[in-house]
């Protein structure tokens, strides 16, 4: 087994995400960095808006000039008086994995039961939203290539709602596999892991925590060309819509098995580590399988093992888990 020291991960944990800043606030801030990086592409995208409304690309200052000037779009309030729109510019993924000529996102869900501390359950299944178009830099003007937005591809002059614009990640993985081999992607799906705990923990101290509250998110994820996982953004209401058949088993799936974790009925120990298709990432630390050394202090990133993406045989491992686990009587 591999130590990985706690000098070595400070230097690298926190490397998973473009640079992105806060529009108008951080202006002044990101026209500095853009200066840095001549000729770089950027992305903009409106805080308050879903399925790919408002985005665009640009990569001279001047596409953005009646932006910054107030021509955009205000946010009414009726308490005070028009202030403007916020929006996220962040640094573009120019050079993204793709999968027949065509670039894709993940969606992983997360389920927190707390803040402090941090406990997150991570959903084995998920998917991947591939863009409609074959990638290229030529145009960034083309939304079909560039934005994997279900809501944007399926308005596609060629989208075919039959084979739609999804994989599942099971089916990612072992495409990868195949592709890379099992150490590559392994390493891939480790670092998946380690941006969601280090995102928990970025709002640890910020996030009221209630026992009596829970939260789902949906993490978006994108692959550069050389399989290293970029944080593109966190939904805090992830669309539970379903696009076809595979789309709703596996939402509904999810759903029930948030209940299942919930355990309202408490028919649960309460030291379970996979409960139907969630796995345990964290409890107040890395969650180590069982047959690690012990006494030995380890430091992993975050875990030792990822079973994002691996086969979810949910409901079979359900029925062990509550025959295991009968029906507590209740007084």
């Amino acid at each position: 087994m591999v130590l990985i020291t706690k000098s070595i991960i400070s230097l690298f944990s926190f490397d998973f995400y473009p640079s992105t800043f806060e529009l108008p606030l951080e202006y002044h801030i990101f026209v500095e960095e853009f200066k840095k990086n001549p000729g770089a592409i950027w992305i903009m995208k409106p805080a308050a808006k879903s399925q790919g409304h408002g985005i665009f690309l640009f990569r001279k200052l001047k596409d953005i000039t009646n932006w910054r000037k107030g021509d955009y779009q205000p946010v009414s309030d009726q308490t005070q008086k028009e202030v403007p729109e916020l929006y996220v510019v962040q640094r573009y993924i120019a050079d993204p994995y793709l999968v027949g000529g065509r670039k894709f996102d993940l969606r992983v869900y997360v389920l927190v039961l707390s803040f402090n501390p941090i406990k997150a359950w991570l959903y084995r299944e998920g998917f991947a939203r591939f863009s409609n178009t074959r990638f290229s830099l030529d145009s960034i003007d083309d939304t079909y290539v560039h934005l994997t937005n279900v809501a944007v591809q399926k308005t596609a002059p060629d989208y075919d709602p039959e084979k739609g614009c999804k994989w599942s990640l099971h089916r990612l993985r072992q495409f990868l596999l195949a592709k890379h081999g099992v150490e590559a992607v392994q390493q891939t799906f480790k670092e998946i892991d380690n941006i969601i705990v280090k995102s928990l923990q970025s709002v640890q101290k910020i996030i009221i925590n209630d026992k009596h509250c829970f939260e789902m998110y949906g993490f978006d994820v994108i692959l550069d060309s050389k399989l290293k996982p970029w944080l593109i953004e966190i939904n805090a209401s992830p669309s539970l819509t379903a696009s076809g058949k595979e789309d709703y088993q596996l939402k509904y799936g999810l759903l029930c098995d948030v209940l299942n974790v919930l355990d309202l009925e408490n028919r649960l120990s309460g030291q379970e580590r996979r409960i139907g298709g969630f796995d345990l990432l964290w409890d107040d630390g890395p969650v180590l399988p069982d047959d690690s050394p012990d006494g030995q202090e380890v430091i992993t990133v975050p875990t030792t093992t990822t079973y994002l993406g691996c086969h979810n045989d949910r409901r079979k491992q359900l029925r062990e888990l509550y025959r295991n686990n009968p029906a507590k009587t209740q007084n």
